[in-house]
């Protein structure tokens, strides 16, 4: 990335954030859950900042870094500095990317693409086309949807990670006498909607299943959470990509 388009790269992921009622309405609740904070430091509220700013800001948690650092005054200063400075940013580029979901990128029409003659087909060549196009139509909106998590390096780049940590935690569930605490990477690298699927494969209401069954759940929870994730970023990288492209005024 060349000096010159890191400024306009800025410039874009700011017009993504606050550009739109979904972007701006989540600042305006990521703001009112951290007033919640300072008022209601003893209850559950005091964690809705961390919550909305998944998944990003849950990896700071594996960080010596945040409220309760020790070491002095001039250190926890630093450490909270370098906690909010982290918690902002991942509310700018959550902002960017729901920014992003909304944000309509002009179409460009494949070129080299010759207009063929239309040609009258014959009535069993009509009827196998006909049932075959919903089909088709139903495949193709998939792959559509399913599309900006894989053609572009940021979104493979998260979905590794969230498979990487996937793939330890079914190593520690199913093949390690004690699996330990392995479900929280999963847990982190796929959240928000992670945390859906781990109360749904909480022990409570798996208790007269089997006990694969449990895990098996929250893995497949996991996985749809971090394939929405990556559907997102890519939508973000697809938009930061089109505003690269427009010829500069």
């Amino acid at each position: 990335m060349s000096n010159a388009s890191r400024p306009r790269r800025l410039r874009q992921l700011l017009a993504l954030a606050t550009g739109n009622w979904l972007a701006r309405g989540y600042l305006a609740v990521f703001a009112v859950s951290v007033l919640a904070m300072f008022l209601f430091p003893e209850s559950g509220v005091a964690s809705s900042p961390l919550l909305l700013t998944a998944p990003l800001s849950l990896l700071a948690m594996v960080l010596p870094l945040g409220p309760g650092t020790g070491g002095g005054g001039v250190v926890e200063a630093l450490a909270i500095g370098s906690w909010v400075v982290w918690l902002l940013l991942c509310v700018f580029v959550n902002a960017a990317v729901l920014g992003a979901l909304l944000t309509r990128s002009a179409t460009v029409a494949p070129t080299g693409v010759r207009e063929s003659v239309p040609r009258v087909a014959a009535p069993s060549e009509r009827e196998g086309k006909d049932m075959a196009r919903p089909a088709s139509r139903r495949s193709q909106r998939t792959r559509a949807l399913l599309a900006p998590a894989v053609d572009n390096w940021l979104a493979r780049g998260y979905l590794a990670v969230a498979a990487a940590s996937l793939g330890f935690f079914l190593y520690a569930a199913y093949l390690l006498p004690d699996p330990g605490f392995a479900g929280i990477w999963p847990l982190m690298t796929t959240a928000p909607l992670s945390i859906v699927a781990l109360l749904a494969a909480s022990p409570a209401e798996w208790a007269s299943s089997p006990d694969w069954l449990s895990p098996l759940v929250f893995s497949v929870g996991a996985a749809l959470s971090g394939l929405f994730n990556a559907v997102l970023l890519g939508l973000l990288a697809r938009r930061l990509r089109a505003g690269d492209a427009r010829p500069a005024a």
